[in-house]
């Protein structure tokens, strides 16, 4: 059988340039996004406000970033993928030295909401560049090496934090992401500037979709953050209202903002909700895990050290599983992922009442590498499936579904410490549940009714199950 010849991406070695402006525009978000936390204590003692109020300025960046992206990712088809990732950009690095210019917790605020925009932009409209710049056979370890970029800056931002606060006042912890944009925009001529479309952008509807989450989310963090019950439960109730009003106007349009013409497709939507229950997962054992190591007695160091086998383990898991999805059905690899990722959870769960080091590391490497075989495959099903002009609908629905089960993964979490919970077995097995019902969506893409190959997949080279086994 002769091999599908290789179609589309950026010739080498601009291909090269453009993957390390997209890297550092990748880590740029990732690590001012992330590398705020560390320095939440200071900023609250400098400031002169409250340790429960200095949280926001974490929550204001969320729940930006997910009222924001799926419209952004379709401001990106009307006016340009690469203008938007580069507008985005300069908007988060001029917010970025804002910072250096806040003395008032409202006025920090509204730079990290200012900041979140800029994300917003790079990151609604990042895989669909990804998806330009790979020839269509890579496209699985293009999306993975993105991964594996998001991941390591994930995990290096605490430590980045740490060492920059140990000799400079807490702005300079936001500057620390300024390199990489200078990076990303010098670099940035090799990045491909695909034809925008000529329609009309939906305002109406990105109103609409950015009050949804925004209502929802905040209805959902109010609640845990020990407000009016009521009051958060009428927020959500609005939320869910509007959010009804939106899907039933989208039905039919040829370009929504809310992709229903992707989610229609089951082989999507059992993807979307594979991979925002896996999120969700990941997040709800990330976050309550320092907290039960702490009561084992572990320290501050020892806690951080026990958890980094899971990003470590996923950056070696996840190119190989990008390369894999190039050949191999996702809904195999992500079953298999899935497998992995509750037989850890349930011995994570089970662990000894005086753990050592060892027996909680290699768990979560374990866990760490379940995740990484499942969530990349999931991601090149998604984009690699939306039709080309659609590209920027299906990467910002994998980051909107990325940012929304960590959310509620945080919220999980938060629930559980409240209700006395959050730092015993409860959490993993939460997890493993949830794990177990994404790992029945990854499997359920195997079916021949549903794993029907789209006329986009067969042109680019997805691979079947006829033509892998």
């Amino acid at each position: 059988m002769t091999a599908k010849p290789t179609t589309g991406g950026v010739p080498l070695p601009q291909r090269y340039l453009a993957i390390a402006a997209m890297s550092a525009g990748s880590a740029l978000v990732i690590i001012d996004g992330g590398v705020a936390n560390v320095a939440l204590p200071t900023i609250a003692r400098d400031l002169g406000t409250s340790a429960s109020s200095v949280v926001s300025i974490v929550t204001i960046y969320q729940v930006t970033l997910v009222m924001l992206m799926l419209p952004f990712a379709g401001l990106g088809e009307r006016v340009g993928l690469k203008r938007t990732y580069q507008t985005g950009q300069l908007i988060f690095t001029v917010a970025t030295l804002l910072c250096f210019f806040a003395k008032s917790l409202p006025f920090l605020l509204i730079v990290r909401a200012a900041q979140a925009v800029g994300a917003a932009c790079v990151l609604a409209v990042a895989s669909a560049l990804i998806r330009q710049i790979y020839p269509s056979d890579q496209l699985g370890r293009g999306l993975a090496i993105n991964a594996v970029v998001v991941t390591s800056s994930a995990a290096a931002a605490p430590t980045i934090g740490g060492l920059i606060l140990g000799i400079a006042p807490w702005p300079w912890v936001f500057a620390a992401a300024i390199p990489f944009a200078l990076i990303s925009l010098l670099l940035g001529r090799a990045i491909p500037a695909p034809k925008p479309r000529s329609t009309h952008f939906d305002f109406g509807g990105a109103v609409l979709c950015a009050a949804m989450f925004g209502l929802i989310i905040g209805g959902l963090e109010s609640a845990v953050h020990g407000d009016s019950p009521v009051i958060s439960a009428a927020i959500v109730a609005v939320g869910l209202v509007v959010g009804w009003y939106f899907v039933r106007r989208e039905i039919g349009k040829p370009a929504p903002i809310l992709p229903v013409d992707l989610l229609a497709q089951p082989v999507l939507a059992l993807s979307a909700i594979g991979g925002f229950l896996a999120f969700t997962t990941s997040m709800t054992l990330l976050i309550s895990t320092p907290f039960r190591l702490h009561d084992y007695g572990f320290t501050a160091a020892a806690i951080g050290a026990a958890i980094m086998p899971w990003p470590l383990t996923n950056m070696i898991v996840a190119p190989v599983s990008g390369y894999l999805s190039d050949r191999i059905p996702a809904g195999l690899l992500g079953g298999v992922g899935m497998a992995i990722s509750v037989t850890a959870l349930t011995l994570i769960a089970t662990m000894p009442a005086d753990p050592s080091y060892f027996q909680v590391a290699w768990r979560m490497a374990l866990c760490g590498s379940g995740f990484g075989l499942y969530l990349p495959p999931n991601a090149r099903l998604l984009v690699g499936s939306a039709p080309r002009e659609r590209a920027a609908a299906a990467g910002g629905l994998v980051s909107t579904v990325c940012l929304t089960g960590q959310t509620v993964g945080a919220t999980l979490v938060a629930m559980l410490l409240a209700l006395g919970l959050g730092t015993g077995s409860v959490p993993p097995l939460v997890s493993a549940s949830l794990a177990t019902i994404a790992g029945l969506c990854s499997i359920a893409r195997l079916r021949p009714s549903i794993r029907n190959p789209t006329k986009t997949e067969v042109d680019e080279g997805v691979p079947t199950l006829k033509q892998t086994r």
